[in-house]
């Protein structure tokens, strides 16, 4: 008698949610946590593709939010989501070229030192690593 192990596979899927799905993704890491962000108009998204303990929101926020600033050089006025995908609100216009006067009260202010890390995942692919304090 032969037995057959059937297995199941769930895969990482970070193609972005439907108004996200094509436009190309910039990976980046922030503190430990590994975003593939996407920019379109005035939202933001950053999908986490690291494994990485987090039950809630509130530890990845921040990191999400600072990975979507440096992404789209504007600064993020309100993230919402969940741990696993989060979508940021720009606080300017990209098109214009114009950075907004507004800024949410109650975001912290951090400073992000690139220190020139790449991680090669392989093909050719890889992410930059930056390392966020507030100050």
């Amino acid at each position: 008698m032969i037995r057959y192990l059937s297995f199941t596979v769930l895969a990482a899927c970070s193609a972005g949610t439907p108004y996200f799905r094509d436009v190309p993704a910039t990976r980046i890491s922030v503190n430990g946590s590994v975003f593939d962000v996407r920019v379109r108009g005035e939202l933001a998204e950053a999908v986490r593709v690291n494994t990485q303990y987090a039950l809630r929101l509130g530890p990845i926020r921040d990191r999400a939010g600072l990975a979507m600033a440096q992404v789209s050089g504007c600064p993020i006025l309100d993230v919402l989501g969940d741990a696993a995908v989060t979508v940021g609100v720009l606080g300017c216009d990209r098109e214009a070229g114009e950075r907004l006067l507004l800024t949410s009260v109650s975001t912290p202010n951090y400073e992000c030192i690139d220190y020139g890390i790449y991680k090669n995942i392989g093909n050719g692919n890889g992410y930059q690593v930056f390392e966020c304090t507030p100050y």
